[in-house]
């Protein structure tokens, strides 16, 4: 009869552990299951549907971004867009305010070369189904010249749109216009440095107060500082593959990280500045300024109960069965 009581603790222990520690809030890790989102380059939590991301292909899919619930995985809506060009090389999705979505047909494989991008716009349907919805399309160009691009966020009070280029050695912030022009070209200049990272993506809190930008391996938070931006910290990424992604979930309190590939992982970790977050990065890979390195990250501190628990059921247990 020793086996059961083993097993059972033993199963104790491994589901304690496996309780995501943002279980309560439904802001969960979850892997994208829709055979057609193959490339997901981009993530942006929806503030009017909790729980759904926005996401979309590289390239080679057509004008469509997919609504995915984070409980099960599954696309719960595709929208095609009307009203654009044929989309190149799709990059970065963003939420606005009213509950406008922003995506940013901005990559330029060829190293910079087209001698123009698009961002297109579209509101957020209040229903979640596929639908075809008309969306505006935006000519952009940068002061400096052509560039390439994977990194769009739109400040979420002012509605402002702002790219982050992909450069080895670093890029830089560029800021449009204070309002986009659909019947012009819309002119983006440097703001800001953003060093030491090849920037794959970028999202701003929901109180428009703190920018990250990620890497394939690695990310910066930046206080935004009325977008003369003052960095804070290095954070550490989970590493899920060709690292695309990042978004903070419609709370603030989390990142979300995301990367290609079918059947690709989205992970989540504390924001830094979000509540339940430390100083650091709520990984253990994160380092740089800022982080002084010390303390247990929150899913090692529910590990640590969860062993606690599992250990004092095995000898209650245990006890029991010496009394019979």
């Amino acid at each position: 009869m020793r086996r059961p009581f083993v097993t059972l603790a033993a199963a104790l222990l491994v589901g304690a552990l496996a309780v995501p520690a943002s279980a309560a809030d439904g802001d969960e890790d979850f892997t994208i299951k829709d055979p057609r989102i193959t490339e997901s380059s981009g993530l942006a939590a929806s503030r009017l549907h909790p729980g759904i991301y926005w996401t979309h292909n590289d390239s080679d899919d057509g004008p469509y971004i997919y609504a995915v619930d984070s409980g099960t995985g599954e696309t719960v809506a595709r929208l095609t867009l009307t009203g654009v060009g044929t989309p190149r090389d799709v990059e970065a999705i963003s939420v606005g305010p009213d509950n406008r979505i922003y995506v940013g047909d901005i990559g330029d494989n060829l190293g910079g070369s087209w001698p123009h991008v698009w961002i297109y716009e579209l509101p957020e349907p209040k229903t979640l189904k596929d639908q075809t919805i008309r969306a505006t399309q935006y000519v952009v160009k940068y002061s400096d010249g052509a560039r390439d691009a994977e990194s769009l966020v739109v400040h979420p009070k002012t509605g402002r749109v702002y790219i982050v280029d992909k450069n080895e050695q670093g890029g830089h912030l560029y800021e449009g216009p204070a309002e986009l022009s659909a019947s012009g070209t819309n002119v983006f200049r440097p703001v800001a440095a953003v060093p030491d990272l090849e920037a794959t993506d970028a999202t701003l809190s929901p109180d428009g107060e703190r920018l990250v930008v990620r890497s394939y391996f690695g990310a910066i938070a930046y206080d935004w500082n009325g977008g003369k931006i003052k960095r804070k910290e290095r954070l550490g990424v989970p590493f899920l593959g060709q690292g695309e992604s990042v978004t903070y979930t419609a709370d603030g309190a989390r990142l979300m990280y995301g990367a290609e590939g079918a059947d690709s992982s989205v992970e989540g970790q504390d924001a830094p500045g979000g509540s339940g977050s430390s100083s650091g990065s709520g990984s253990p890979a994160a380092g740089g300024e800022g982080d002084s390195g010390e303390g247990l990250d929150g899913n090692l501190k529910t590990g640590a109960i969860a062993v606690a628990v599992a250990c004092a059921a095995l000898l209650g247990l245990r006890g029991l069965r010496r009394r019979r």
